[in-house]
């Protein structure tokens, strides 16, 4: 037999616990007060919670043949680099280009999305601190959407930053989804230049042996560098000054400059190959460059299962319609008696009639 829990299993187990625990305290307290009918009811509560609970594990057992799971079993997170320098502006093909690095992220963001059909997305940021923009959802759109409106962080504000800030948000979120789904497949793609600002060596990318099954690091830029435009907060069009490097007199343009050997670090520790991007590169060399071949075993037929859980929930189901009768009941009884008081005491006598 198979279990596919719908929540973490300590999660499943705590809640369980805890309201059969408190109908066994009340089916106790109800039978030492002579109240046995109430300690009976206190019984089926009990094994309503025990079926429901047994219900969401969804058990079942290996049979009815194969199934085909594609992508629509795997969970990709996209690690997306939001700092100053994702606006540098040396993003192009072979000939060159002044576009900004974001333009190209935005770009291979929406092609995997199309190129994984059915795939839960969830997009974290990362500059001086990581977040979580979107969630694991189905909706290819939200994805894109997000990408579309993204922004670099405020360069006022900026303090420096690390290449490996979000480690610890991701491997958050790939344990969250591993233990919600430990069946689907987990990819992680990280886009970003490598470039290290808050003047300390990254401390090593790391994330749980497992649960990452395949993905790339994507880098952006070019040896060359290119400069970048501010983003002071101010209203699109407003305000276009580059930053300025300020450490030699008087100020010149900043300029990025791409650092694939730490890009080509963090793809080791994270188990993923890394591959650059240029503007007009397919989207299938970074798709190459999910490792196919641990993929492959997730990715094709699985062994078919012949799901039980209906059945507890039906069981569930006929406690609840006795529970609903009964309290039906109990509403008709007590109508009852209170027509028969009001009946008993007979007609009501005003001031007026005295």
């Amino acid at each position: 037999m198979t279990t596919l829990p719908v929540l973490p299993v300590p999660a499943l187990s705590t809640l369980g616990v805890l309201l059969l625990a408190f109908c066994g305290w009340r089916w106790w307290a109800e039978r030492r007060a002579g109240a046995r009918p109430l300690a009976r009811s206190w019984l089926w509560r009990a094994g309503l919670v025990a079926l429901v609970v047994t219900a969401a594990f969804r058990p079942g057992i290996p049979g009815a043949g194969t199934t085909q799971n594609a992508t629509a079993d795997l969970d990709v997170f996209f690690v997306v680099d939001t700092t100053a320098s994702v606006v540098a502006e040396d993003y192009g093909g072979a000939a060159g280009g002044n576009r900004p690095r974001l333009d190209g992220m935005r770009q291979d963001v929406g092609r995997l999305v199309a190129a994984l059909p059915g795939a839960s997305f969830s997009l974290l940021t990362f500059d001086s601190s990581a977040l979580i923009r979107l969630p694991l959802t189905g909706d290819a759109t939200a994805v894109t959407t997000a990408m579309e409106v993204l922004r670099p962080e405020v360069t006022t504000y900026s303090r420096g930053s690390s290449v490996t800030i979000a480690a610890p948000l991701l491997t958050q979120q790939l344990e969250r989804a591993r233990a919600a789904h430990p069946e689907r497949a987990r990819v992680v793609f990280y886009f970003g230049d490598g470039e290290q600002t808050d003047g300390l060596s990254p401390v090593p990318f790391t994330v749980p042996s497992g649960a990452v099954d395949g993905g790339a690091v994507l880098g952006y830029g070019t040896a060359a560098g290119g400069r970048m435009k501010a983003n002071e907060g101010y209203i699109a069009g407003e305000r276009a000054d580059y930053v300025q490097d300020r450490s030699v007199d008087p100020p010149v343009d900043a300029v990025s400059r791409i650092d694939e050997n730490r890009l080509r670090t963090i793809a080791g520790q994270l188990g993923v190959p890394y591959t650059h991007r240029a503007a007009g590169d397919p989207i299938e060399n970074a798709l190459t460059a999910t490792d196919p071949g641990r993929l492959a075993a997730q990715a094709g037929s699985i062994a078919g299962r012949y799901e039980l859980y209906w059945i507890l929930a039906a069981a569930a189901a006929g406690i609840v319609a006795r529970e609903l009768y009964l309290l039906g009941a109990d509403v008709l009884r007590l109508s009852s008696l209170g027509r028969r008081a009001r009946s008993s005491r007979g007609p009501e006598v005003s001031d007026a009639t005295r």
